[in-house]
């Protein structure tokens, strides 16, 4: 089972907000080169993932792996926490 799940990818990023129930919003950071000047450029990218255990918070490191459609808009899932936030970040809810 999982020789078939290999080809997946995995990505770490830190949860950015809990979007509803089973739900976060996580931020993966990459850099690229800008094509004329050469600099390093920082970009992020936002992408949806399902908790299935609730256990994420606000700042937390965590691993997601691609999956098949499970909303509208989750395409991935949480894997496990790879680091836990050190202060609780408050939201506006």
């Amino acid at each position: 089972m999982s020789e078939s799940r290999s080809n997946r990818k995995n990505l770490i990023g830190f949860v950015a907000t809990r979007s509803g129930d089973k739900s976060v919003k996580v931020n993966c950071q990459f850099t690229v080169l800008h094509p004329v000047y050469g600099k390093e450029v920082k970009r992020r990218t936002v992408l949806h993932a399902h908790d299935e255990k609730n256990e994420c918070k606000v700042g937390d490191k965590v691993e997601i792996m691609e999956t098949r459609p499970l909303s509208k808009l989750k395409r991935w899932r949480i894997v496990r926490i790879v680091e836990a936030a050190k202060v609780a970040i408050q939201t506006a809810e």
